[in-house]
């Protein structure tokens, strides 16, 4: 006998599909959904369905925006001189909580992963290269995890960058082996940003 009905069932599998979420929390969340009142519910479904819809890749930095070029690289605030490169869009909201790096970003969408088959074509590498033809450019920082997948695909575009004359440095290792920069507190990710190194 099944215990629930094949809609809420689809639901709950839906759901449970989410990073983090196992099926008890997927339950949870999917009878919170039916209780919703009809406004709430369908509130919610449009939020997802706008989200997939509006979203798309800054043309510059590669983050995810609503415009064609994000709010952060069409500030005249930002050091242009500067691009920090993180593997995901959280990363960026990460490192912005320490209000104290006011330079560009560049967003690979991932990291190096011989063993999940993700080579540097997969990423948004080609895009970063050119960014820095124009000679603008004097630092790039290398902000991706302190773990294994994240210091390979630092050394590689350290290897790949110092041709091109430009500063190549890692945040410094105030965050742990093996964390992840959305878990870190600001106070962590401002050490790291100002004891930076060369790579």
């Amino acid at each position: 006998m099944k215990l629930f009905s094949a809609p809420i069932e689809h639901l709950i599998t839906q759901l449970a599909r989410l990073p983090g979420i196992g099926r008890k929390s997927a339950a949870r969340l999917a009878f919170h959904v039916l209780s919703l009142p009809d406004g709430g519910a369908e509130e919610f479904a449009n939020a997802i369905l706008d989200a997939r819809r509006l979203i798309k890749f800054c043309e510059h930095c590669q983050n995810l925006t609503d415009k064609d070029v994000c709010e952060i690289c069409a500030s005249q605030s930002r050091d242009k001189t500067m691009i920090c490169v993180v593997a995901e869009p959280r990363d960026v909201a990460a490192v912005e909580k320490t209000r104290e790096y006011k330079g560009l970003y560049h967003v690979l969408h991932g990291v190096l992963s011989p063993m999940n088959r993700i080579g540097p074509d997969d990423l948004r590498i080609r895009e970063l290269l050119t960014r820095l033809e124009g000679g603008a450019v004097k630092e790039v920082i290398m902000a991706t995890n302190p773990d294994t997948e994240g210091d390979a695909t630092a050394l590689y575009l350290a290897r790949l960058l110092r041709p091109l004359g430009v500063v190549v440095t890692r945040l410094a290792y105030g965050i742990p082996m093996g964390g992840h920069l959305e878990y870190a507190d600001e106070l962590t990710l401002l050490h790291a940003l100002t004891g930076r190194r060369e790579i």
